[in-house]
C-alpha cells in the first residue's frame, strides 16, 4: 500500500528511517525536510559499538558496509590521571564523523528514492500532509514542543558544564585525560572518527567552570586554556569549536528529555525528539538509529497506524530503561569525582569502567573494587551484585521521597 511520509528532521534517525520504509515497499512516497543546508552539521565524530554494526548489516547491508568503511576502530581505553595512567583491553568500539556519516545515509536515501529538501524548515503549526509525520528534528523539536503537553515533556538539565571540541590529533584508543587545577577537576573523552581528527569534549564542574574563568572567556581564550590543560594528551595539536560549516562551539549542560507518550494522531517522535541519554555512555546515535528500526518494523504490519505507533513506543521504551539507568549513573559518577579520582590507576579506571552500576554509589569504592573483581571468579556473587543494586537504589530513593514528604 503506497503510503506518504514526511520526516522532520535530516539527522541520522530521520534519514536511516526513510531508507528502511523504502527497502520494505518502493512505493512509499518520503520526504525529509531538513532545515539546515545540505553538508552542514554540528558536531564532530559519533561513537557506536559492534553490535550496531551487526544490526545495520542486517538491515541494509549496503549502507553498513560504507558507514564501516569510514569509520575508525578501537579496542583500549587510556585514561591519564594527572602524571599517572592506565590501559585497559574492552570491547570493539567505533567513531565516523558525523558530516560523513550523514553523506553515506543521505545517498543512500536518494538512491532509493527518498525526496530530500534541505534548507526547508517546517513550521511546527503547519505540518506537511502526509499518512505519517515522523518528529526527527532534535533535542529541541519544534514540532514537540508545540504539543509538550499532549507528549508530558520533561527535561532536567545535569550539573557539570560540557563543551563539544574537535581535534587534529588521532587518539588510536578512546582516552580520559583528568587534569586537576587549583578550582578542581576537569576532564576530556576523546576517541578518533577517522584519518582527519577526533572529538573531544571536555567536561568540569560548575565550580571550576568559574574558578577558571571559562564562563567569561570568549571562544578563542577558552581554546586556549584547554590546550595548556590537556597538553600532555594533544600532543602539541590544537582543539578547535567549529567545523568548517558549523558554528563554534559553547559550553551546555546536559539536558535528558523524556516524554510520556510519543505520539498524537499521525505524529510521531523520533531519536533525540522523543529521548535523550548522557554523552558520557556513548549511545545517542545508536539509539536513534535502534528507533528508527523498531518504527520501520512496526509500520510493516498490517494493523491501523495508532496501533503500529503504539508497538513502536513500547518496544523503544522497554529496550531504554536498562540505557537510560546506566546513563543517570554515569552523568553522578562524574558529578561525584573526588569520590574516586584518588584512587590507585587501576583501581580507579575499573571503576570509571563499572560508572554505570546501581551498586557503585551506595558501596566504598575500594570495597566495590574488591566484590568486582571476586564477582568476575563467582557466579553466584555476580548475581547478588546485580540484585543488590537496584534494590539498594530503591531503598534510598523511597527513603528520600519519604524525608521530602515528611
Amino acid at each position: 500500500m503506497n503510503v506518504k511520509v514526511a520526516c522532520v528532521g535530516g539527522g541520522p534517525a530521520g534519514l536511516y528511517l526513510s531508507i528502511l520504509l523504502k527497502l520494505q515497499d518502493p512505493s512509499h512516497e518520503i520526504t525529509v525536510h531538513e532545515r539546515s543546508p545540505e553538508g552542514s552539521t554540528y558536531g564532530w565524530g559519533v561513537t557506536y559499538w559492534r553490535a550496531l554494526l551487526d544490526r545495520l548489516h542486517e538491515h541494509d547491508p549496503e549502507s553498513a558496509r560504507a558507514v564501516e568503511e569510514h569509520s575508525a576502530r578501537w579496542r583500549d581505553g587510556v585514561a591519564h590521571v594527572g602524571d599517572r595512567t592506565a590501559r585497559h583491553r574492552g570491547d570493539e568500539g567505533f567513531g565516523i564523523g558525523r558530516h560523513r556519516l550523514l553523506e553515506i545515509l543521505a545517498a543512500r536515501a536518494r538512491s532509493l528514492g527518498v525526496r530530500l529538501e534541505h534548507e526547508h524548515e517546517v513550521g511546527a503549526d503547519r505540518l506537511p500532509g502526509a499518512d505519517l509525520v515522523v518528529a526527527a528534528d532534535g533535542v529541541g523539536s519544534a514540532v514537540r514542543t508545540r504539543h509538550a503537553g499532549h507528549f508530558g515533556t520533561e527535561v532536567r538539565a545535569g550539573r557539570n558544564h560540557y563543551i563539544w571540541l574537535g581535534t587534529t590529533k588521532v587518539f588510536d584508543a578512546f582516552t580520559f585525560a583528568f587534569t586537576d587545577t587549583p578550582h578542581g577537576w576537569i576532564w576530556a573523552y576523546g576517541y578518533g572518527y577517522g584519518p582527519e581528527g577526533s572529538t573531544c569534549v571536555v567536561e568540569c564542574a560548575p565550580e571550576t567552570w568559574t574558578g577558571l574563568g571559562l564562563d567569561r572567556a570568549d571562544e578563542a581564550e577558552g581554546l586556549v586554556l584547554l590546550e595548556k590543560l590537556f597538553a600532555d594528551v594533544l600532543d602539541g595539536h590544537p582543539l578547535t569549536g567549529r567545523s568548517a560549516s558549523g558554528p563554534g562551539a559553547s559550553w551546555l549542560t546536559f539536558r535528558t528529555l523524556t516524554n510520556r507518550t510519543w505520539s498524537r494522531g499521525n505524529l510521531v517522535l523520533l531519536g533525540d525528539a522523543a529521548h535523550t541519554t548522557h554523552y558520557s555512555i556513548g549511545a545517542g546515535t545508536t539509539l536513534a538509529l535502534e528507533d528508527a528500526m523498531a518504527l520501520a518494523h512496526a509500520l510493516r504490519e498490517p494493523v491501523p497506524l495508532p496501533d503500529a505507533l503504539s508497538r513502536y513506543e513500547r518496544e523503544r521504551k522497554a529496550a531504554l530503561l536498562p540505557v537510560q539507568s546506566a546513563a543517570r549513573y554515569s552523568a553522578r559518577w562524574y558529578e561525584n569525582l573526588p569520590r574516586y579520582i584518588g584512587l590507585p590507576p587501576q583501581e580507579m579506571f575499573a571503576l570509571l569502567g563499572q560508572r554505570h552500576s546501581p551498586l557503585l554509589p551506595y558501596v566504598p569504592p575500594r570495597l566495590y573494587h574488591r566484590i568486582d573483581r571476586a564477582a568476575g571468579h563467582s557466579q553466584a556473587l555476580r548475581r547478588l551484585k546485580r540484585k543488590l543494586g537496584p534494590l539498594i537504589a530503591r531503598t534510598v530513593q523511597a527513603r528520600s521521597l519519604a524525608t521530602r514528604a515528611g
